[in-house]
């Protein structure tokens, strides 16, 4: 029998046509599972390797205006290969997540205690540098399309929002323009929020309250003092929450997006290093600031 058992562990680990992890207990006590094909199920893993294996690679999330072309990531902080998602292949098509970690004293645990795997709408997947969202077919369900995202940007221009002080007519730029767009066309008909107030008006250079503080200005419509910085409408369906209008923006980034999605983002802490949670912008991952991280715009019509 003794034979018998060595001979399996050797053919086990060493046969190619075979899968198998075997776990160490102690000097004496080894478990090896094999891993043989599943029909019911997929398994999709993820992490920063560019490996065959990895089915989604992922990179650190740099914020804000700190991602540029010119930035690099000297040392990655998420694992190479971070974490496994296996989803069933028959209705209710649950999906769930599999990862290990550290504790602190530097030993690897798998799972936590009283805590479940299965992913659900909404659920956020960190992995100590970037924090994946997990939405399911019938949640996204209830957020718009590109398409639809497009169509309210068009709805918005249409209504020909014009600034208070210039009369100057105000337009989002398109989807594929957004990344692109000069320094001119910005100046000339992108929209720019005041954020402690919300009032919407095209670009300016002046409104300086000091030179140390270069971003702060005073809205000419009702003298409330605070940053000035241009609106740009959040292009990922995924992060909305609702089909509504984009009438609120994420301070201080500015991104747009409705109501309900940036209420909801506001008050969502997301890990921020190791031992850190703050709100942030889903759309550029800047922590939020002011008092309620979000303002509603306020946009001025057409005086004809």
């Amino acid at each position: 029998m003794l034979t018998s058992f060595f001979f399996f562990v050797h053919q086990a680990i060493s046969s190619k046509g075979h899968h198998s992890v075997s776990y160490t207990l102690s000097r004496t006590q080894t478990v090896i599972v094999e891993y043989i094909h599943d029909r019911e199920t997929d398994m999709f893993q993820v992490g920063r390797s560019t490996e065959s294996p990895i089915d989604f690679v992922v990179t650190d999330t740099i914020s804000g205006n700190q991602n540029t072309d010119e930035t690099q990531i000297t040392q990655s902080t998420i694992s190479r290969f971070a974490c496994r998602i296996v989803c069933d292949r028959i209705p209710p098509y649950t999906a769930r997540i599999f990862a290990a970690g550290f504790d602190s004293s530097k030993n690897i645990f798998l799972g936590v205690e009283n805590e479940t795997n299965i992913l659900q709408d909404g659920s956020l997947i960190d992995l100590c540098g970037a924090t994946l969202l997990w939405r399911t077919a019938d949640g996204l369900l209830h957020t718009p399309t590109q398409k639809h995202i497009e169509a309210l940007r068009q709805e918005i221009n249409a209504a020909r929002p014009q600034c208070p002080v210039g009369f100057n007519t105000l337009a989002f730029p398109s989807m594929e323009r957004k990344d692109v767009v000069k320094k001119k066309d910005v100046e000339d008909k992108q929209p720019w929020v005041y954020l402690s107030c919300g009032h919407v008006h095209g670009y300016h250079n002046w409104g300086h309250r000091s030179d140390a503080e270069s971003n702060e200005r005073e809205c000419p419509m009702c003298r409330t003092v605070g940053p000035y910085v241009p609106l740009w409408l959040g292009c990922e369906a995924g992060f909305y929450v609702d089909a509504g209008p984009p009438t609120h923006a994420f301070t201080p980034c500015g991104h747009v997006c409705s109501e309900k999605t940036a209420k909801y983002w506001s008050q969502i802490p997301l890990p921020h290093g190791t031992h850190a949670f703050h709100a942030a912008c889903p759309f550029c991952a800047t922590q939020l600031s002011g008092e309620n991280n979000c303002v509603k715009l306020i946009f001025q019509g057409p005086i004809d």
